[in-house]
């Protein structure tokens, strides 16, 4: 979401001028002849954009949903489909330029500071501070979460892009003893489970796909430092290092070991072959253990689960959250409070995260009724958050702004679509888009 001057001044002038979240008039009281009893109070309407639209996902809507008509407030969905959030960011900005935005907003990543530089988001701090967020949440995170110092976003859950899934079946057959941990042994495997028959690497051939198995070679070859360096900071010396080559080169090395077919293939399609036993390995974020688990399928039988290669000490998170609008009516003030204090309790946080496949934000929770992939995610994310190795992920929009991220990833799947790109000229087109 890149805003120009023009467009971020008539996003604030729309919005000043228009006071949001007005209390509902109660119902006149009929006359009769005994003392009218008292009017119901006024409930609050509040109206949250969302791209929560699958199965689980709806599940935890609703569930967000019942706490804050528990408070007194009533829920107004404005459900907009599109797992990304695309769609729901086209409309959000329509909405924001006509001066009637929601209540609340799903956005997440430096889209937030971008919002928040139009002026346009009330800070949630008098709830944040209640609550002590700078102590339940990771300050990489908390960061995220805030302007000029200023909780504006409330986050929900925490997602781990790093991992690796596999079918132990498809290992054993091929005579993979374990999960690699470092590239050269996966490569070992690949080969193994490629002269057994299957394929070794399921993948989707999606621009977002390609950038997603990119940003884990890139971290298992360098390290947090120089995954910081490169894809956060977007230091010049850093892309065009020996590092970056030796990433690249590793990228391109495992386009050999996935299938002729992958060309625009989803990603849960794609998980589907090693549910199949089809496939031997895949990366992808944790969302992909909901497909392995709706199969009926446990962690450590029917799937493995594991760090990407390299990358066991470190972690890219990608977390969603809400963003909370300005608005004129306290009623309307209060109820942003209570939602965002509802999105950080322990209560929705089990709930929603069991649905999605995640693991709670808050750091110590309690995690005796999550799986053993999860309960393995929240021991790297707490740990990593004190060494340093817990990054945001640029292939989900939590590094760098979208219009650089977009470039990036352009150039990293023109890279592995033209096999006759070379690994240099690679490193050139990835620095001119992040200049």
């Amino acid at each position: 979401m890149k805003f120009t001057h023009t467009f971020g001044a008539a996003l604030v002038a729309a919005l000043l001028a228009t006071a949001c979240g007005k209390k509902e008039e109660a119902a006149p009281v009929a006359a009769a002849p005994a003392p009218a009893a008292a009017p119901a109070p006024a409930r609050t309407s509040v109206e949250v954009l969302h791209y929560w639209t699958s199965g689980g996902e709806a599940k935890s809507a609703a569930e967000l949903k019942a706490m804050l008509e528990a408070k007194g407030h009533e829920w107004k969905d404005f459900a907009v489909a599109g797992g990304g959030g695309d769609n729901a960011m086209t409309v959000l900005k329509s909405r924001a330029v006509s001066g009637n935005p929601p209540t609340a907003a799903q956005v997440k990543g430096p889209a937030i500071q971008e919002w928040a530089n139009e002026g346009m988001l009330a800070s949630i701090d008098n709830v944040a501070q209640a609550e002590k967020w700078d102590e339940l949440l990771p300050k990489v995170v908390a960061d995220v979460m805030k302007s000029n110092g200023n909780y504006v976003a409330a986050p929900v859950n925490v997602h781990r892009v790093n991992w690796m899934w596999a079918n132990p079946e498809v290992l054993k057959q091929a005579g993979v003893a374990a999960m690699p941990k470092t590239w050269d042994e996966f490569f070992v495997a690949a080969d193994k489970i490629k002269k057994s028959g299957n394929v070794a690497l399921a993948h989707g051939g999606q621009n977002w796909q390609d950038f997603t198995v990119f940003e884990s070679v890139v971290l298992g070859v360098g390290g947090p430092e120089f995954y910081t360096n490169a894809l956060v900071k977007l230091d010049p010396a850093a892309i065009a290092s020996p590092t970056m080559t030796k990433a690249l080169t590793t990228f391109r090395k495992l386009k050999g070991y996935t299938d002729s077919a992958s060309t625009g293939r989803d990603w849960n399609m794609t998980t589907a072959m090693v549910i199949g036993g089809k496939a031997g390995f895949q990366f992808m974020g944790d969302w992909a253990k909901g497909e392995f688990t709706a199969a009926g399928q446990k962690p450590g039988e029917g799937f493995l689960c594991a760090a990407a290669p390299g990358t066991a000490n470190a972690y890219t998170f990608n977390v969603d959250s809400f963003i909370m609008f300005k608005l004129k009516d306290e009623a309307a003030q209060k109820a942003q409070g209570d939602l965002a204090s509802a999105i950080l309790s322990t209560e929705f946080q089990e709930v929603f995260n069991q649905n999605k496949g995640s693991i709670p934000v808050r750091l110590g929770h309690d995690m005796a009724k999550f799986d053993d992939c999860a309960k393995l995610s929240a021991t790297d994310f707490v740990e990593t958050a004190k060494s340093g190795g817990l990054v945001p992920s640029i292939a989900h929009g939590m590094a760098v702004e979208p219009a650089k991220a977009g470039a990036i990833q352009d150039a990293v799947t023109q890279f592995w679509n033209d096999d006759k790109l070379s690994v240099a000229e690679a490193q050139k087109r990835i620095a001119a888009a992040a200049k």
